[in-house]
């Protein structure tokens, strides 16, 4: 590979120029008009604007950005997270057109991103599942007549996508179907692809999900598991490393069991299998697998020293893995994403002119981010204004330092979710590790009874 397309903005497109700069390769960014002035842009060699605003017409616009890559020279695209990033289709386009999709294979790709065939994968090669429906659904009749073996409650995912759309969490069939006719219209107007499955839904568990590195040729290794489970309407908002309710053979258990589908079914690149786990006994259950990079990458990064992006380019190179065993994790590593939202008012967006941004810096301490004071934050993509990650010695020597940190940062013109981390890190529950996936939720409404 010698130059690399980004198809993405933001913080992602600006870590992945990091990463080609790194590497020698030659970078060409792409922008939609609203976010003409964004650093991705001046941070590449060439940049091309490649439509309006609304993502299907830029970001999701796959012709225009082969269209780019190709007359711009390059041998290669990135997709970042999002947008094309487990698009089987825009894959398969690549390559067709002698562009390296710098991520899995197409085959891959439609396998894991089809939830309903990605069960049966994984239950091909002996990992455990949440039990569930075997195939996905448009209808709500056939649904219905499915969700009987399921059992209420019952959670309705896309098919097609991930991020929490298309989501619904029933609990009896009373509101069955006008859940399901809301998760599929959602997972319809995010993915072009209104199918949704069914699952058992369990209240009180937490998200675990195990780093994987694959060559594509049945060769893979992970790099530990972060723990997810400070979520809201399925949304994560802290992530951790490692997690604090697993135990030594757990945690080599499910790590196992990550690899072990990543082998199974030729994985080439980067990507995240993802687990429930129930602390209760122990049990660990597959739900799905992301074939991308993950927003909360740096984690893993912070925790291991390994250059997750760098070793997606070595990969889709041609190289091979970097390492047979993945290296010894070190102190406990915590992200806070900082969204441009008000959590005062149910975390609603809030977009607008950044009129001051300090971050604080030091060691154990790393922001991805591509907001500077004058950014506007525009109202058409996701509220993510960075990222902030902390590295202590261990999980409370992490939070201590989080605190301090945190009450460091400064943003005005918009409101952000500093506030509800700092909160956070007050709480009891949150401190012992106490929570579960609808912890978040639980604790709001509580606070408002």
């Amino acid at each position: 590979m010698q130059k690399v397309l980004i198809a993405n903005r933001g913080e992602i497109a600006l870590r992945v120029i990091r990463a080609c700069r790194k590497a020698w390769l030659s970078t060409v960014a792409v922008y939609s008009e609203p976010d003409a002035n964004s650093p991705h842009i001046w941070a590449a060699d060439e940049a091309v604007c490649i439509g309006p605003a609304p993502p299907l017409r830029s970001y999701l616009n796959s012709d225009a950005i082969l269209h780019v890559a190709k007359a711009s020279g390059c041998d290669a695209i990135h997709p970042g997270y999002g947008f094309l990033a487990e698009n089987a289709a825009f894959a398969t386009a690549c390559e067709d057109n002698g562009v390296t999709f710098i991520g899995p294979s197409a085959a891959s790709i439609h396998t894991m991103g089809d939830k309903a065939e990605a069960r049966r994968a994984a239950m091909r090669l002996g990992v455990p599942v949440v039990p569930g429906s075997e195939d996905s659904f448009t209808d709500a009749a056939a649904a219905a007549d499915a969700v009987r073996e399921v059992g209420f409650p019952v959670l309705l995912k896309a098919r097609a996508g991930g991020g929490g759309r298309g989501m619904r969490v029933v609990e009896d069939a009373a509101s069955f179907e006008g859940l399901f006719q809301q998760a599929t219209a959602e997972a319809a107007a995010a993915f072009g692809d209104g199918g949704v499955y069914l699952e058992r839904y369990f209240s009180k568990v937490r998200h675990i999900e195990v780093q994987v590195l694959g060559d594509g040729k049945g060769n893979a290794v992970h790099l530990w598991e972060r723990d997810c489970s400070t979520q809201r309407r399925h949304q994560k908002l802290v992530e951790e490393a490692l997690s604090p309710v697993l135990d030594d053979a757990t945690r080599k258990e499910i790590c196992d069991a990550a690899v072990m589908l990543t082998r199974g079914i030729d994985y080439r690149g980067a990507g995240t299998v993802e687990f429930l786990y129930d602390p209760a006994d122990k049990g660990f259950y597959f739900i799905e697998m992301n074939t991308r990079i993950q927003v909360e990458h740096p984690v893993t990064e912070m925790l291991t020293g390994v250059d997750l992006v760098g070793e997606q380019l070595r990969i889709a190179d041609g190289q091979g893995l970097p390492f047979d065993a993945p290296p010894p994790p070190v102190g406990h590593t915590i992200e806070f994403r900082i969204n441009a939202e008000d959590p005062v008012q149910g975390f609603a967006p809030s977009p607008g002119r950044i009129e001051r941004w300090r971050p604080p810096s030091g060691a154990g301490i790393r922001l991805d981010s591509h907001v500077y004071p004058g950014y506007q934050v525009p109202t058409f993509y996701d509220s993510l204004l960075g990222k902030l990650i902390v590295q202590g010695e261990d999980r409370a020597d992490a939070l201590a330092k989080a605190r301090i940190v945190l009450s460091r940062f400064t943003v005005e013109g918009v409101k952000t979710t500093i506030p509800f981390h700092l909160d956070l890190l007050d709480d009891p529950e949150f401190q012992a590790g106490n929570i579960h996936t609808g912890w978040v939720e639980a604790r709001a409404k509580d606070r408002a009874a």
